[in-house]
């Protein structure tokens, strides 16, 4: 049977075999789906409440599209309202009141009520209708939510209670919204949270949500005044997702929460729902189905469930609190079953990904990325100058799924215990005599001068690198470690990307007396059967000359390189296993070097196993300019400059010639 999913009917097909998958493992009453494996943080009543409403949304969705339901999709779970709202009952579920997770999942619950109102509330006798009502009333009031995406859980649970005429407080749903405001950034972008969050919540859940909840029976009057500027948010936001997906349909191996792999769908069937204007239905149903299928082949496992993990079960990609259920959150990138076999996103011309026809550089200001995608390889890469899951001047650790210097489709950064603590991969540290290796949280985002934007995408930063000494007590949920911050210097980064490769031009200053060595890495390649490693020269050396300082990965699908260009004295190729989801063995290039003010460049390179082109070159000039040579006879002149002051709101600040004078000796 094949699990690939590129049309409507295959996504119909691929759902059924995963909500058939489920069904053994339901309890007698219907309300906890309790799936195999070592039970979440939470512990396993909510593990089983978790399975329940996640793997409803993808049968209300199923329902909802095919405009009817045939009882044996949508009953179990009416059974499971009954028993899981009733207080008294064996195989009740934990409440609102009793863990702040109920809160999540109410959300699902709400959401689908709503949408399958004709065959799952309406089927529901008085009585269990009442104990759903008492069940969601008690998030009204409660003002402990935290301030991020759980501001829609809220939002949906009382929109449904006000269609219902249940209890409900008008102003919560309106300090939610004013929140969600609080949150927008620009272009379409939201921040989830208050830090510089930037991630698959905001499409998933800033963006969706906003969508579904304006077609609640609850909502009409409350979304009426805004539903323009949702739609238009919505839209300029998948101007830039469409960017964002491999053309293997690999989501950008980016932030928290990845364990719900193809929920990253989600927005842009959210995008059809809404009829945006800017990308065509086409696209839009290429990019969704694009991510589904690129996990359909890989998961569900045997049993045909979803795990933790990747492509495979990977324990440490999730939570602490991640359960059993927890990976069906998936099913919200199943959200195109909703539209039905006759909505125009079926039957709408295909359209390919940006990327598909020709190489494409694009700057997405909010996040701070500049990113580069390849037609060829079809791997999308971007550096990484405005996120790092932390408010401007933090002192915290470096999270490798935010504070990481670059990301692509095609490569997990590190994720084992000493990654939080010592930044290797994508990164540009010092250390000091312990081996320490400092962080950059809190960096600034700036402005770069470069000649000819459709040649490079050009994004850079600058660092109070600091050493941290990690609290005892750590809760990794997405930011970096906590701990005592001590200053290391000053460090900027600017990335210049072209096709496959970037260049990276580097300046340090006052470098703290502790600090031993300047080091840089590149990639991290993960590989099950190893990865290849071999020494590279720098562009313009001669064969017979000493090994340079660089090395080439080669993995079974891609390769990766990493070059000194300018200031580097060594190099080291570090072995790693069990540290990322794409393979048992993992590889990663180090440049070093003595930590001297000024200038230093670098290059890496990323794409499908032997498509990497030949390495661009760099000249510093002691004009305080960098003159890049790439390999297709194009050229990008960089006008290095100097500090900034200080930025509100991540906005980015022009560097100023004036303020760096060091002389760049050859």
């Amino acid at each position: 049977m094949s699990n690939r999913v590129r049309t409507r009917a295959e996504l119909v097909a691929f759902t059924d075999r995963l909500l058939a998958a489920v069904e053994p493992y339901r309890s007698p009453a219907g309300s906890l789906i309790t799936l195999p494996g070592t039970p979440g943080g939470y512990g396993t009543a909510v593990d089983g409440l978790e399975g329940f409403a996640r793997t409803l949304l993808a049968a209300g969705f199923r329902a909802a599209g095919d405009g009817h339901d045939d009882g044996a999709r949508l009953e179990p779970y009416a059974r499971g309202l009954a028993a899981g709202t009733d207080p008294h009952h064996p195989q009740r579920w934990v409440r609102p009141t009793e863990h702040p997770q109920a809160k999540v999942e109410a959300a699902s619950l709400a959401l689908i009520l709503d949408l399958t109102r004709p065959w799952l509330w309406d089927s529901l006798d008085a009585r269990t209708q009442e104990q759903v009502v008492d069940y969601l009333a008690e998030v009204v009031g409660d003002e402990t939510y935290p301030r991020c995406n759980w501001l829609w859980f809220r939002i949906a649970v009382e929109t449904f209670l006000r269609s219902v005429d249940g209890p409900h407080r008008l102003s919560d749903i309106q300090d939610d919204l004013a929140l969600h405001e609080e949150f927008y950034e620009r272009e379409g972008w939201y921040r989830d949270g208050d830090e510089r969050s930037y991630d698959h919540y905001i499409g998933w859940a800033m963006h969706l949500y906003p969508t579904l909840w304006a077609r609640m029976a609850g909502a009409e009057d409350l979304a009426a005044p805004r539903a323009e500027v949702d739609r238009e948010r919505l839209d300029r936001f998948l101007t830039d997702a469409v960017h964002l997906i491999g053309t293997d349909g690999a989501p950008l191996i980016q932030g928290r929460s990845l364990i719900y792999r193809f929920a990253a769908a989600g927005p842009f069937w959210a995008g059809a729902l809404a009829q945006v204007p800017s990308v065509p239905l086409g696209t839009l149903r290429r990019a969704g189905l694009a991510v589904v299928d690129h996990f359909a082949a890989h998961v569900p496992n045997e049993r045909g469930l979803l795990d933790l993990g990747w492509h495979r079960p990977w324990r440490a990609l999730a939570q602490s609190y991640s359960g059993t259920g927890s990976p069906y959150w998936a099913s919200k990138g199943l959200l195109g079953l909703a539209l039905p076999a006759d909505h125009p996103v079926w039957s709408a011309p295909e359209h390919p990904l940006p990327h598909e026809e020709s190489d494409t550089l694009r700057t997405i200001a909010a996040p701070g990325w500049a990113v580069s995608a390849t037609a060829a390889d079809g791997v999308v890469r971007l550096a990484n100058h405005g996120t790092d899951h932390a408010l401007p001047g933090s002192t915290g650790g470096d999270s490798p799924l935010y504070a990481r210097l670059a990301y692509s489709t095609a490569t997990f950064p590190m994720l084992h215990a000493d990654a939080w603590q010592n930044p290797a991969d994508q990164s540009v540290v010092l250390t000091d005599g312990s081996g320490r290796r400092s962080h950059r949280s809190g960096m600034t985002a700036l402005e770069v001068d470069a000649s000819d934007s459709t040649v490079a995408t050009v994004a850079a930063s600058r660092a109070n690198a600091h050493w941290l000494r990690p609290a005892e007590q750590q809760q990794l949920h997405g930011s970096g470690a906590q701990g005592e911050a001590t200053d290391a210097g000053t460090i900027t980064t600017i990335s210049v990307l072209h096709g496959a490769w970037e260049v990276r031009l580097i300046h340090l200053e006052s470098p703290a007396p502790e600090a031993s060595a300047l080091e840089a890495g590149g990639w991290a390649l993960s590989d099950d059967s190893g990865v290849q490693t071999q020494a590279l020269p720098t562009p313009g050396q001669s064969a017979d000359a000493p090994p340079a300082v660089g090395n080439l990965l080669r993995s079974t699908a891609h390769e990766a390189a990493l070059l000194g260009l300018h200031g580097w004295t060594a190099h080291r190729t570090e072995h790693h296993d069990d540290v990322t989801p794409l393979g048992a063995h993992t590889c990663v290039g180090i440049l070093s070097t003595a930590p001297a003010p000024g200038w230093y460049a670098l290059a890496l390179g990323l794409a499908g196993s032997d498509q990497l082109p030949p390495p661009p070159s760099v000249r510093l000039e002691p004009s305080l300019t960098a003159r890049i040579e790439w390999a297709d006879g194009s050229g990008t002149t960089v006008d290095l400059g100097g500090a900034p002051t200080d930025t509100t709101k991540n906005t980015p600040t022009p560097i100023r010639a004036r303020d760096l004078k060091e002389r760049i000796t050859q």
